[in-house]
């Protein structure tokens, strides 16, 4: 199984934020969930032609085995400041606000198939201010939006109520899994 993560801090006052260990330990724990359903990694440019191993273990989820083959993914987490967020969420989503979290897909080129599963722009003031509003601490939203974000790179959406469940459900038993409170109450 390989994971890599690549953390780039780029606004003011990175020794408040997580560290890259943590960014790490939320994507992978993400992307080896078992109850991850098969069906949204087939959303993925590239990874449609996974080895019968990979899409077996996926769907015997309650299998005995611990060890799960997966895929090599890749994914980028860009930390920013207002300015930059705000930038993002303008030119790609027409909203003139910085928002929490930006998930761009990787849509693969034809030819090699190539690990890179996406990047995720997080918008570490936003983070801080949700947090503080939502009582909540700010590692435990950090891991919530990371999760999200995640699942969003997988083709997970919550535009209709069915996926808005779906996709809930994924992200409270992620961060249970972590020992984090259900962001949802």
């Amino acid at each position: 199984m390989g994971i890599i993560v690549a953390v780039q801090y780029a606004c003011e006052s990175p020794a408040v934020l997580p560290t890259a260990t943590l960014f790490t330990r939320w994507v992978k724990t993400t992307l080896q969930h078992p109850s991850l359903p098969l069906p949204s990694l087939g959303k993925v440019e590239g990874l449609n032609n996974l080895p019968n191993d990979v899409v077996d273990s996926r769907r015997r989820s309650k299998s005995k085995s611990k060890v799960k083959p997966r895929p090599r993914w890749e994914v980028t987490i860009r930390i920013v400041g207002e300015a930059e967020g705000r930038q993002l969420n303008q030119t790609w989503r027409q909203r003139d606000y910085p928002t929490n979290v930006l998930s761009f897909p990787f849509d693969s080129p034809p030819g090699p198939d190539l690990p890179q599963l996406g990047d995720l722009v997080i918008c570490a003031p936003v983070v801080l201010r949700e947090a503080l509003a939502q009582q909540k601490t700010p590692e435990s939203h950090w891991a919530h939006l990371v999760i999200h974000g995640t699942l969003h790179l997988l083709g997970h959406d919550h535009q209709e109520t069915a996926q808005a469940e779906l996709m809930e459900n994924l992200e409270i038993s992620i961060l249970t899994q972590l020992g984090y409170p259900t962001p949802y109450e």
